[in-house]
């Protein structure tokens, strides 16, 4: 538990100290356990630093401001109070978002992002759902949002994956589910929704690399990036959870961009 003055966060590492540093970010309703393969696997080559966002598994739970701004000024806070120097940034979903404010908000901190079917972009019939979903979120909390993570994964989805994550949204207090969902997309200055996206992603100046499981949200990333070296890929017939559906293939994908970007800084 690191006392950041703004808030306390369970974080746990793994690493050499002088290696470049990686940083796991889980998203929404989860915690740092879900990257426990993949940190692991990396801790051999990097510096692997895995905080639980504030509001989620063991980190301090605010009443209010549990939001992704706020959580991407607290690992800002945790990068400096580390030492690491400025990390390769690894989100998933909500996770991706807040390492993108991070590179965007505090760019002295990040070297790189890697953004994995990351919580912008939402337009559509999929926009068109936030305020019913937040009603919903705001008056039964976790249960609702269990029902919608329990929809998130592949036919072949690793067995017990789906159940782990059921039970971390349920385990995660109901105002910190309605805020973190506000916060992500209807809040002023929220980005989640495609035009806040777009103009948020023009002033990231980081390279970045983003992994969508949709064509689409692909196709449509690729027509935002503005800074040379980023990429945006695509993994087809995969559910949400794409890292812990593959994790070998997620370890590959870090290991490999996280050598590029610092290869090219020296």
């Amino acid at each position: 538990m690191i006392e950041l003055g703004r808030i306390r966060l369970f974080c746990t590492g793994l690493g050499a100290a002088d290696a470049t540093a990686l940083l796991l970010v889980h998203g929404w309703g989860g915690d740092g356990r879900e990257w426990s393969p993949h940190a692991e696997a990396l801790a051999d080559r990097f510096r692997v630093v895995v905080p639980d966002l504030r509001g989620h598994g063991r980190s301090e739970v605010p009443a209010e401001g549990n939001t992704p701004a706020e959580m991407a000024s607290d690992l800002a806070a945790l990068i400096d109070a580390l030492g690491t120097g400025p990390v390769v940034a690894v989100g998933h979903s909500m996770g991706g978002q807040v390492v993108n404010l991070l590179a965007v908000q505090h760019p002295h901190t990040v070297r790189s992002v890697i953004a994995l079917d990351p919580a912008h972009g939402a337009h559509g019939e999929e926009a068109e759902r936030i305020p019913a979903r937040l009603a919903d979120y705001r008056a039964r909390g976790s249960r609702p949002a269990a029902d919608f993570v329990a929809a998130a994964f592949a036919p072949n989805a690793p067995a017990g994956l789906r159940t782990a994550h059921v039970r971390t949204m349920l385990g995660t207090p109901d105002h910190v589910v309605a805020q973190a969902y506000a916060g992500m997309y209807t809040d002023p200055g929220a980005v989640g929704v495609r035009p806040h996206s777009e103009r948020y992603l023009s002033h990231r100046t980081r390279p970045a690399l983003t992994v969508w499981t949709s064509a689409e949200a692909a196709a449509w990333e690729r027509g935002t990036l503005h800074v040379p070296g980023s990429r945006v890929d695509h993994w087809p017939r995969t559910g949400h959870y794409l890292h812990e559906e593959h994790p070998r293939r997620t370890v590959r994908l870090v290991e490999d961009w996280a050598d590029s970007v610092t290869n090219a800084a020296v």
